[in-house]
């Protein structure tokens, strides 16, 4: 069994439902707080629209990753854990760009923490 993948899995299930769930439940804090963080940028005027795309793409990996990590224990198949590692690296691609266009330069080195394991489960459960 590869506890390695499932611990993995395990770590970006709860990084994407909680972040999901902080989206759901402050939906309007969120909105403000990036209004203002993409204030000067070409994203500025569609930022409820990339708010709602952000939360379904984390939703997506979280529910993949519990799935996988589920499905690994019970039977060793990889194919769910592999979709949720997959969208969390596409997550995390759009956060980083996000960032990167806010000139966040803190808040990208901080997604390339994240980044690191969701590739390495990519590459493992591949």
């Amino acid at each position: 069994m590869n506890y390695a993948s499932i611990l993995i899995l395990l770590f970006l299930a709860v990084t994407f439902i909680q972040s999901g769930y902080d989206k759901v439940t402050d939906w309007k804090g969120n909105v403000g707080w990036l209004k203002e963080h993409f204030s000067k940028t070409f994203l500025r005027s569609s930022v409820p629209m990339a708010l709602f795309v952000i939360l379904a793409l984390e939703l997506a990996a979280g529910i993949f990753c519990v799935v996988g990590s589920i499905q690994l224990l019970t039977n060793g198949e990889r194919n769910y854990g592999f979709y949720g590692a997959v969208f969390s690296c596409i997550t995390l691609i759009f956060l980083l760009f996000g960032q990167r266009i806010a000139k966040d330069y803190d808040g990208a080195r901080t997604i390339a923490i994240y980044f690191i394991p969701a590739v390495m489960a990519v590459y493992w459960l591949g």
